[in-house]
């Protein structure tokens, strides 16, 4: 009951009350973590990037499938190395590289869609990392959290907001320091944390 409560109170902050994830109650056994750089950990020694603190954090293992420069659609190319390893859950993180270089909303949005649609056919609980962070992203968090309710996935919104313009929490004009990325690992163990209990 506990955890039916957790669900209804979390589908109504992400604004789709009428929508329960798909593949909850699934045997994987691991978190993936399937994006670019900021999954990847860019800027950081591995034991810094958002995954491996995300392990500490739910006690579940933790797989880092990020590459750098990856877009939406070269994730799409690419999302069957998640089957190898039996997802619980996977965290779909693209998007920043889709608007720094200039991809079609459309084309993000089908490969997101493609993605989605392979995590579930897993059996695995997939859920929608949105990037944030600025008003160029502003399009893609709608998209996204579009797809997330029409698709039957968890959202996480804007993991980068209260990170993109400060120094202090970057390694570079982009990518998140050691702080930045624990604030990202927090924001996302909030949302997914009734799903793991």
């Amino acid at each position: 009951m506990k955890k039916l409560i957790f669900l209804i109170l979390l589908s109504i902050l992400c604004g789709c009350s009428d929508v329960k994830p798909l593949n909850t109650d699934n045997n994987g056994a691991n978190i993936v973590a399937f994006g670019n750089s900021l999954t990847a950990g860019y800027g950081v020694d591995s034991a810094y990037s958002f995954p491996s603190v995300l392990q500490d954090m739910t006690g579940r293992t933790v797989i880092n499938l990020g590459v750098s420069g990856d877009t939406a659609r070269m994730g799409a190319d690419r999302k069957e190395d998640i089957s190898s390893h039996n997802p619980f859950m996977v965290l779909i993180e693209f998007g920043g590289n889709d608007a720094m270089k200039m991809r079609p909303l459309d084309e993000t949005k089908a490969a997101l869609k493609e993605i989605v649609d392979y995590v579930q056919s897993l059996g695995a609980i997939a859920v929608i990392v949105d990037t944030g962070g600025n008003i160029k992203m502003s399009a893609y968090t709608k998209m996204m959290k579009q797809i997330a309710k029409e698709k039957q996935a968890v959202f996480v919104p804007a993991i980068m907001d209260g990170i993109f313009f400060k120094p202090q929490l970057k390694s570079d004009g982009i990518h998140p320091n050691a702080e930045g990325y624990k604030l990202i690992a927090e924001k996302i163990y909030k949302i997914i944390k009734p799903y793991l209990e």
